[in-house]
């Protein structure tokens, strides 16, 4: 984690001096989630300016409560991947019929569960599911709407969190899925493909490569099948440019090329499953400095919060942009910054920071609305767990407490 990464000047300064004043009204002493909820509508709504895809919400990016409702109120559909996502996204008034399940470790019980919830859209990642869908379709007298999912592989494939080219647990091969035969499952409507292997990209160009590279084996996987191909769910990995280099999706030449994508592949549907670059901009981290020291020749920040609130950094060395929370005019240096937990691997980056920035300042981290607070190791030294808030017209809300380790510890 060798890069230097600073937050870009694209926070409005007034809504910067709003995180401030918070931030000294309440003293806090630990680190805490902002969620920009006016930011994220209007974000929601210009990705919605299209009738080129269907856009879904992979719930695993944020499951928070207020998230998930101003996602709903822009018309997005939902991905949820567990007993637990569903029941938060249903108790935020989500029907069942905007829901899709996905994940590769659906149990029996698990697809009876989200049948018994309404649910009739799937994702299949295995032969076994299958058959136990067709199973519970024909126990429970409905007809599910089913995507199968397909690992394909690339000669340019690269190592990857969502597997690219690597063996992963979701979904089969083509081979594996030439092996069935569609009159074994009668209950099911097997209509559509899933696929989606590549996470954070920044390229147009290397997306719309790997999507046309995919029509030819899966419409013919469809046509070895005897399906009609009607739904393609190309899942997302529209990326974010954690580390500023100005890399950053079109939207609008995305839609164009998946425009081309679904005249070139002849399907009724293109789904996309958004997940960061649906709500990480609208999302911030603010910690507390507390301790400073110069160490090797290296000047070091310690904060309240690390990884055990922004676990990220440690799994793909791309630090979250920082700066800090209050102005300066200093010259900058470049800080490593850790937080408090008694690994190395607490480190959430090098940063060039005023050089006047001290113990009782806090650094405010951008692009933290997705795979920040539940995607991180809360539990690790007892920390406290992280506040959340939300910022919306003009106010701050606070939507879950921090909370002492006693309500886990026994």
């Amino acid at each position: 984690m060798n890069q230097v990464s600073q937050l870009p000047h694209i926070i409005a300064p007034e809504f910067i001096r709003a995180i401030e004043d918070h931030h000294n009204h309440f003293s806090s002493e630990h680190g805490y989630f902002i969620y920009h909820l006016d930011k994220l509508r209007l974000h929601l709504a210009n990705l919605q300016q299209q009738d080129v895809v269907k856009l879904w919400f992979a719930v695993k990016a944020n499951p928070l409560s207020r998230v998930i409702q101003t996602i709903a109120q822009q018309g997005f559909c939902f991905d949820v991947a567990s007993d637990g996502e569903l029941e938060q996204v249903l108790a935020q008034g989500v029907s069942a019929k905007n829901i899709l399940n996905t994940g590769p470790a659906k149990s029996k019980r698990q697809l009876q569960r989200f049948i018994d919830k309404g649910v009739n859209t799937f994702v299949v990642e295995s032969i076994n599911q299958l058959a136990w869908l067709n199973e519970l379709a024909q126990d429970n007298k409905i007809t599910p709407t089913v995507l199968l999912r397909v690992q394909l592989q690339w000669p340019e494939g690269e190592k990857n969190p969502l597997g690219g080219n690597e063996l992963t647990p979701f979904g089969l091969n083509l081979e594996q899925w030439q092996t069935i035969k569609l009159s074994d499952f009668p209950a099911l409507n097997i209509c559509g493909i899933h696929i989606f292997q590549w996470g954070n990209m920044l390229s147009n160009a290397k997306m719309f490569s790997l999507w046309s590279q995919m029509i030819e084996p899966l419409v013919g996987l469809a046509e070895d099948l005897g399906f009609e191909l009607e739904i393609l769910d190309l899942g997302g990995g529209l990326g974010i440019d954690y580390l500023q280099t100005g890399q950053a999706i079109d939207w609008s030449m995305a839609m164009r090329d998946l425009a081309e994508i679904k005249a070139k592949a002849q399907v009724k549907e293109i789904w996309l499953e958004l997940g960061r670059y649906a709500v990480a901009q609208a999302g911030y981290y603010v910690a507390p400095i507390v301790d400073k020291k110069l160490n090797a020749g290296e000047q070091q920040l310690i904060l309240a919060g690390g990884i055990n609130h922004l676990l990220r950094p440690a799994i793909t060395s791309q630090p979250f942009p920082a700066r800090m929370l209050r102005t300066s005019n200093q010259v900058s240096e470049n800080y490593h910054v850790h937080g408090p937990l008694c690994t190395s691997m607490d480190k959430l980056g090098i940063f060039a920071l005023p050089n006047d920035v001290a113990v009782g300042d806090a650094l405010l981290f951008g692009l933290c609305g997705a795979y920040g607070f539940t995607e991180s190791m809360p539990f690790f030294l007892c920390h406290d767990i992280a506040a959340e808030y939300v910022f919306e017209n003009l106010t701050f809300e606070l939507v879950r407490e921090p909370q002492s380790p006693t309500w886990y510890l026994r």
